[in-house]
């Protein structure tokens, strides 16, 4: 989008005009250049993963010594780095620390002073780390503090380790006695009868067990480029022990990549490309790096066909990627999460530490769910039910390093993937979305890739962008509905703002204005047309307006057999023409009659419906069904926006029987939510619908709990199909960015079916307020 498309050079324009235009373009021009600055930035950004340095780590592999000569360190360099890097308060860590990560600053702190301790140097930078862990030492108790992993077997190993090189500790004896024997407590409380989950606990944290671990049993975990978990830590305490030329290809490895410093965990590069892209995606401004994204997309695909273990050796990884694959149209099976069940969650690293983040990501991925997936069905039970328990007993998640995570999960269970609007979610995202992103494992660390502000405030003025336009469509709309009078119809529902809000928040790009406007329009014509055909217009008129339709082109002879008939087809009239007329602008073809033959499906359709009721006609089910999908009207709305969405369709791709497969499993869907959600109101009315048929026409008795119970049954399976239809690429002709208006129209009827009958739902106002009106500030970090 060109900030300054809008502005006329014409020489025509008044002076004062084009003094003011000046003006605007001057204020834009900024805006212009900060925007594009921002998207290179982040574009740079997909070429280098950073990740932070961990003291804590570099101090374990600084602690590996020269197996030529056991006083000298085999890696000097991570030294003379730990001598270098200390911190101005005498710590050593992340820099700009939160107050909560006073734990792990302790932890990286002694570990750096165990270093330089055991090479006999850096003597002032050991005073002034043993100053910060005394003046810090009451945080070593305070639950608050966020606890890093393994802290409580660590830490001691670490004071014993201290008392050994003569390291006199500021610290009180009974203190350092205490942790010390809780330390072996643990240790001892498990031995053989172990749970797996707890063996790969401790095989992670080695480092703190020294001399106990069993070495043999830690490296069968040993990945193929040579580490323990990916560990520095861990895979150097491992090296100590056992000289292993895996692990010392690795540590060389790493400090290759970093230097003289190593990071808590590498590789991270798959993990954090993955997540960067889902990052973009679930702002909303994902569209803006599509070559970029495309590559990592392509890249992770290989890794996936590969097998590669940095993805499945990691639930988190694995069910990210498989969901991201998946759902940008890549052929990948469910079955690779089989091994994610509960069991082996409890009994995985990520499963003993309770991870929240992992199992998140498992949840996520459960719910691109196809037909006949019970894998995915198993996996979406079981999470669901962790998370549930996590957040409703953790009261570590309302500090301002989880409260980011907890939002996540509050919004993945609350708002299920197929009933949360695009724009919806982009704004919770924007509003939830954490700059510093900060995660702990044996220590703390950050990844500009994962938690970025430029992320956030090119998200923000991107939504605020999108939201002035839509702004002005509303208020186009809201005249268009005066002009074409259709506020003079008592009876229908005036119901704009709800169909407006429904593709707004589905199609909000700038370049989808047309797609919108057609969108809304038809959304607003099949509801004053359905309570035509409903309650406002005789058998005569309604045959009338079909006739009409039929006729179509408006001559001396046309005959309205009442006012009500004439604004009806005058809005209708005009309104195709106008769609056909942009139409051909996109699609280089007329397009006209198409609509029309839309438009006449759906009138048909209704009258059938409305004689049924009105002669007191009972169908069965498959008449119902064969009609309802239809009379549903989603039609006029979905199909001629189509041609709006960027691809250009010929007359054989609109005939095409997967599009009539895609209308037909999306209406279908969409006749039983609102037969499930108004069947008590339409009973009260005198007519049937999909719940009532089922009872009447059952087999044996159905009872109306039997009867929903049924349809939501049908509900789950067509909305199953119907995403399978549009994210598998596989012997599809429909273009990929077609296929998605179906499934944001399923989204859509989720969402207002969700807990009331479709436009009754009080809960939409504040969303489209937030959608439409309410602007989001940016909060400088």
């Amino acid at each position: 989008m060109s900030f300054s498309s809008n502005f006329s050079t014409s020489s025509s324009i008044p002076a004062n005009l084009r003094d003011l235009r000046v003006e605007l373009v001057k204020e834009v021009t900024p805006a212009i250049q900060w925007f594009d600055g921002a998207k290179e930035r982040i574009k740079k950004m997909f070429d280098k993963i950073e990740v932070s340095v961990s003291s804590y780590d570099t101090a374990w592999v600084a602690m590996v010594p020269s197996p030529n000569c056991p006083k000298a360190p085999f890696f000097p360099q991570c030294t003379k780095w730990i001598v270098d890097n200390q911190l101005s308060d005498g710590s050593w860590g992340l820099p700009c620390r939160d107050p909560l990560l006073a734990k792990d600053a302790i932890s990286s702190t002694l570990a750096c002073i165990l270093a330089l301790k055991k090479w006999g140097i850096g003597e002032i930078q050991i005073n002034k780390g043993l100053q910060f862990v005394e003046l810090n030492s009451a945080s070593l108790t305070d639950e608050k503090q966020h606890t890093p992993v393994g802290f409580d077997i660590i830490f001691p190993g670490m004071l014993e380790h201290a008392k050994d090189l003569a390291l006199n500790l500021p610290l009180k004896s009974e203190y350092i006695d205490a942790m010390l024997y809780r330390r072996e407590l643990e240790l001892r409380s498990g031995c053989n009868s172990d749970p797996e989950g707890r063996k790969v606990y401790l095989a992670y944290i080695s480092e703190g067990i020294g001399e106990l671990q069993d070495w043999k049993m830690v490296m069968k975990y040993q990945r193929k480029n040579g580490s323990l978990f990916n560990s520095p830590s861990t895979t150097a305490a491992a090296f100590n022990h056992l000289q292993d030329a895996g692990c010392l290809h690795y540590l060389h490895l790493v400090l290759e990549k970093f230097g003289n410093a190593v990071p808590t965990i590498y590789p991270l590069d798959i993990y954090a490309r993955l997540y960067m892209v889902d990052t973009l995606e679930r702002l909303g401004i994902d569209r803006h790096f599509k070559e970029e994204i495309k590559t990592v997309l392509d890249e992770t695909y290989r890794y996936w066909v590969q097998g590669n273990e940095e993805i499945f050796l990691d639930c988190t990884t694995c069910a990210m990627a498989f969901r991201i694959l998946r759902i940008n149209g890549y052929d990948v099976s469910s079955d690779i999460l089989i091994q994610f069940t509960e069991e082996y969650f409890c009994n995985s690293l990520e499963g003993y530490l309770k991870d929240t983040r992992a199992a998140l990501e498992l949840y996520k991925a459960s719910q691109l769910i196809y037909p006949d997936e019970s894998i995915l069905e198993e996996l979406d039970s079981w999470t669901c039910h962790f998370l549930k328990q996590e957040i409703s007993s953790s009261s570590t998640y309302t500090d301002g390093l989880s409260k980011h995570i907890t939002a996540e999960v509050h919004d993945a269970i609350n708002f299920p993937q197929y009933a949360d609007l695009d724009r919806l979610a982009n704004r919770r995202n924007i509003e939830h979305y954490n700059v510093d992103k900060t995660r702990i494992l044996k220590s703390a660390y950050r990844c500009s890739n994962i938690g970025n502000e430029h992320f956030l405030k090119l998200a923000v003025e991107d939504f605020n962008i999108c939201q002035s336009m839509h702004r002005e469509e509303l208020e186009h709309l809201g005249r268009w509905v005066l002009e074409k009078r259709l506020d003079k119809l008592k009876f229908a529902r005036q119901k704009l703002g709800y169909c407006y809000f429904s593709t707004a928040a589905s199609l909000f790009t700038p370049e989808l204005s047309d797609a919108r406007i057609s969108w809304a329009k038809n959304g607003v014509l099949t509801t004053v047309i359905d309570d035509f055909f409903d309650v406002g217009g005789s058998e005569e008129e309604c045959v009338n307006l079909i006739q009409l339709v039929e006729k179509w082109d408006v001559d001396g002879s046309t005959h309205f057999c009442s006012e009500q008939v004439n604004i009806i087809f005058s809005a209708l009239h005009s309104t195709i023409c106008e769609i056909g007329e942009k139409a051909f602008r996109w699609q280089g073809r007329k397009v006209t009659s198409h609509v029309i033959e839309i438009w006449l499906d759906l009138l048909k359709a209704m009258l059938k419906e409305t004689l049924w009721s009105r002669r007191k006609l009972v169908p069965t089910v498959d008449e119902y069904m064969a009609n309802g999908y239809v009379s549903f009207a989603l039609g006029p709305i979905v199909l001629p926006a189509l041609y709006f969405v960027g691809p250009k369709l010929s007359e054989e791709d609109v005939r095409n029987p997967e599009f009539y497969d895609l209308f037909k499993t999306m209406s279908t869907c969409g006749r039983l939510l609102n037969d499930w959600r108004g069947f008590h109101r339409e009973s009260k009315e005198g007519k049937l619908n999909a719940v009532s048929l089922h009872m009447i026409h059952g087999s044996d008795v159905v009872t109306e709990e039997e009867a929903i119970t049924e349809i939501k049954s049908l509900i789950i399976s067509q909305r199953k199909r119907l995403l399978r239809l549009v994210l598998q690429e596989k012997n599809s002709g429909i273009p990929r960015p077609c296929k998605d208006l179906f499934w944001k129209m399923i989204k859509v009827l989720h969402l207002f079916y969700m807990k009331d009958d479709g436009f009754t739902s009080n809960e939409m106002t504040k969303a489209a307020n937030g959608l439409v009106f309410d602007p989001i500030s940016f909060q400088e970090n």
